[in-house]
């Protein structure tokens, strides 16, 4: 027995054959996606492995840039590594981490094509800016984090109190410094989202517009939530571009709803 994979009216007839899949072949187009996503990732570790000791002096220079300028007293540059493991351990997570941002263009794309079949045709024409944007605010949101990654330690370490000098293991401060990356990057998809289910129908721009105040608000807390540092300026810097796009992602709703209603009543 078929099921039909399409989105839209129920009524509609598929146009082709390959607009109805069983779920076998879901199952297989799924695995198929998730192999090549992870091929992508495994060729970007191997490339962030070549170039590990210029990546991770780019890694370090936020926490080395503070402890330049407010001094010894402050904190250590140098990181330590306590285990024997614990250096290897850290090339693994660095490699890691780059390798999953350098196969995003791939992740998205492989996302974005198993979802394709359950759209209409007018809707497929969105797959190129749909990767486009996913990858460029993922991007944009991981560079935010580095940018306010030496005032989150500043914040860290001034509330230890002034009697404590920071000295970090390399692992740890790794850790936080991809939490910090993976919070923001998967942060800004947030309008991609949105646009994603005003495009499917699941909402209205209109809808998102009545609750802005309500949706801000929750934004906040969110952002006070996720944020791996827990200072505020990295919470600032989270909420308030991802209440900006949600503003636009409803702009962008409207847009794509007054086009939409143009076809319909000239058809």
């Amino acid at each position: 027995m078929r099921v039909p994979f399409r989105g839209g009216d129920k009524q509609s007839p598929p146009k082709s054959p390959d607009d109805t899949m069983t779920l076998t072949e879901h199952l297989a187009e799924l695995r198929t996606r998730i192999v090549r996503a992870l091929l992508a990732v495994v060729i970007g570790v191997i490339i962030v492995l070549a170039f590990y000791d210029p990546v991770l002096r780019f890694l370090l220079q936020p926490y080395n840039d503070l402890c330049t300028a407010r001094g010894p007293d402050f904190c250590v540059a140098q990181l330590y590594s306590l285990g024997p493991l614990e250096a290897f351990s850290a090339r693994l997570s660095v490699s890691t981490y780059g390798g999953i941002i350098l196969a995003l263009p791939v992740i998205f794309w492989q996302i974005w094509r198993f979802i394709v079949p359950a759209m209409h045709a007018r809707e497929k024409k969105y797959a190129i800016p749909f990767v486009l944007s996913s990858v460029f605010l993922f991007v944009l949101g991981a560079y935010i984090a580095y940018w306010t990654l030496d005032k989150a330690l500043e914040f860290l370490i001034s509330w230890g109190g002034s009697e404590v000098t920071a000295t970090y293991q390399v692992n740890k401060y790794l850790s936080l410094v991809g939490l910090m990356v993976a919070a923001f990057g998967i942060a800004f998809e947030f309008p991609v989202l949105l646009v994603f289910l005003q495009l499917v129908g699941v909402v209205t721009p209109q809808t998102l517009l009545k609750g802005w105040r309500y949706a801000i608000m929750a934004v906040f807390v969110i952002a006070a939530v996720i944020t791996p540092s827990g200072d505020p300026y990295s919470m600032l810097a989270l909420a308030i571009p991802m209440s900006l796009f949600y503003l636009l992602a409803v702009a962008i709703g409207l847009v794509i709803q007054k086009r939409k209603r143009g076809r319909e009543a000239s058809a």
